[in-house]
């Protein structure tokens, strides 16, 4: 992958580590093209848990309604910026079990945001990492769940934060969920003809 992608990044759109966990937020399922065009107009009005509140649900529901699930993400945003400021002083915590314990995150959220601010290790997997694990035959893909326990156990701890983009990048890139075309699938072709799957 480092000859591919030697230093990946996030593609999405944020401005500081609270408009990351709203972005995050809102991807699910959503496109992230789609959520990067929303949330550049969307942060100039909130930046923090403060801006937020002073916000009301209609408010951001008008403004994130061209995305999937907009009515539940409107008030988990609202809710969890209340929570925020309330319960952290405003302060996102880095703790996986406390970032889950908020409204709209959950253990695939919780494990990308802290891909992106901490140390940890995490390998979260999102549905191009899914996909390329299942045509790798990395794993037997019954649930997001098990396809992340056996990237962790597949791959280098130390490589995981890295691969993340990385997977993700190629995924987008060489191996689409419409359109695949195998034959320019590099790492498809490199296993196929190793008799590796």
């Amino acid at each position: 992958m480092d000859f591919l992608y030697p230093n990946p990044t996030s593609t999405l759109y944020y401005t500081n580590e609270y408009t990351l966990l709203i972005a995050i937020i809102l991807t699910a399922r959503s496109e992230e093209k789609k959520v990067n065009e929303i949330t550049k107009f969307l942060f100039k009005k909130i930046n923090t848990p403060m801006d937020t509140i002073h916000l009301s649900i209609e408010k951001i529901k008008n403004i994130i309604k061209t995305i999937g699930l907009y009515n539940r993400k409107s008030k988990n945003i609202y809710d969890l910026s209340v929570i925020l400021i309330n319960k952290y002083n405003g302060i996102i915590p880095k703790n996986i079990l406390e970032l889950k314990s908020l409204p709209g995150v959950g253990h695939k959220t919780a494990s990308v945001f802290l891909s992106h601010v901490s140390d940890a290790f995490v390998f979260p997997v999102d549905t191009h990492i899914h996909r390329m694990m299942l045509r790798w035959k990395l794993s037997n893909g019954k649930n997001v769940k098990q396809t992340e326990q056996d990237a962790k156990r597949f791959f280098k701890k130390k490589d995981w934060k890295k691969l993340h983009f990385q997977i993700i990048s190629y995924a987008k890139a060489y191996s689409p969920y419409k359109k695949w075309n195998f034959k320019k699938d590099i790492i498809y072709q490199e296993l196929l003809n190793n008799n590796l799957i």
